[in-house]
């Protein structure tokens, strides 16, 4: 199996129990049906992800939802109908029917509807939903383009649905509910202040080393293999670092240092949203240089810099 756009074949393969990257717009998936206790273990086998980190659902549309979900509190209805199809996902009380396998054995399911034209036409040629974590090792580089997928998985392992590249760049944002409060669980490409617009105020919980209710909370996440530093001031730390080839990723600024070999920056222009598109991406391609070390520098922490900062500071987490 390769990379292909033919979503025949996709559709053929999840049929048959197999797993397929999928396209979203946040980053592409490892896809099973999520009724096929095969392929849920085969997505868990192929990324080396611990079985205790629940998976996502991926649905057709927001009329689906009462098939996974069941106690819909307004709230959760609300912010579905408003940002589906799109980055939001929600974690809410599942059905009978929802493997414990799919969410690590939790009553709790996390589920969205992708915001991608090949996700979707997918989707709505399958009679099932599509369990869908990020198509990676466990830990690793989100991918963001059918190559960086191929990069990471055996052809004969892995069939690659290329949708081009991710338009988001960084995972969903995740929220659920405790009550009638609602809970940011991972921080992503819908920006909290959309999210509090119609819900108020978000109780803060992102982090869960032992028992995880969403994807994306542990502590290390989303890095490269190359060591990883995380700073607010790039120049200061450059200034402690001796004898190593340096590479740097900016959010916006060029840096002058005779440790630096290789430099890309987020944006030309200070623009979050193309920083977040481009942070994948950009880790991708320093991960591959030779050299010893990665300066990440942190951006504005608004809006969706929020996000940002959360990733970088999990993929530089030792």
């Amino acid at each position: 199996m390769s990379n292909t756009k033919d979503i025949a074949k996709a559709i053929q393969l999840l049929q048959k129990e197999s797993v397929v990257a999928i396209p979203t717009e946040t980053v592409y998936g490892l896809a099973g049906n999520i009724y096929s206790e095969k392929a849920i273990r085969s997505i868990f086998e192929l990324k080396n992800r611990p079985m205790y980190n629940p998976l996502i659902v991926h649905l057709k549309s927001y009329t689906e939802l009462e098939k996974v979900a069941v106690n819909i509190t307004d709230k959760a209805r609300l912010l579905a109908e408003t940002f589906w199809p799109g980055p939001l996902t929600l974690v809410l009380k599942k059905q009978n029917n929802i493997s414990d396998l799919i969410t690590a054995g939790k009553d709790t399911v996390a589920v969205r509807v992708p915001n991608h034209p090949v996700a979707l036409e997918l989707l709505n040629q399958l009679d099932f939903p599509l369990a869908a974590p990020s198509a990676n090792p466990f830990g690793s580089i989100s991918p963001t383009t059918a190559a960086h997928v191929s990069n990471y998985f055996d052809s004969s392992l892995v069939h690659v649905l290329d949708g081009g590249a991710c338009s988001q760049g960084i995972e969903s944002t995740i929220v659920g509910f405790e009550e009638d409060q609602a809970v940011l669980y991972r921080a992503g490409a819908t920006p909290i202040a959309d999210i509090e617009a119609l819900v108020g105020t978000l109780k803060v919980f992102t982090k869960d080393d032992v028992a995880p209710i969403a994807p994306g909370m542990l502590s290390k996440h989303y890095a490269p293999s190359t060591s990883t530093i995380f700073t607010e001031d790039v120049e200061k730390t450059l200034a402690t670092i001796t004898r190593k080839r340096v590479g740097v990723v900016s959010f916006c600024k060029e840096y002058n240092h005779p440790a630096i070999h290789y430099q890309k920056k987020l944006s030309s222009n200070g623009s979050l949203e193309e920083a977040a598109n481009r942070l994948y991406a950009t880790l991708h391609e320093m991960d591959a240089q030779p050299i010893d070390v990665i300066i990440v520098e942190k951006v504005p922490n608004e809006g969706i810099g929020v996000a940002i900062n959360d990733k970088l500071l999990r993929a530089s987490a030792v």
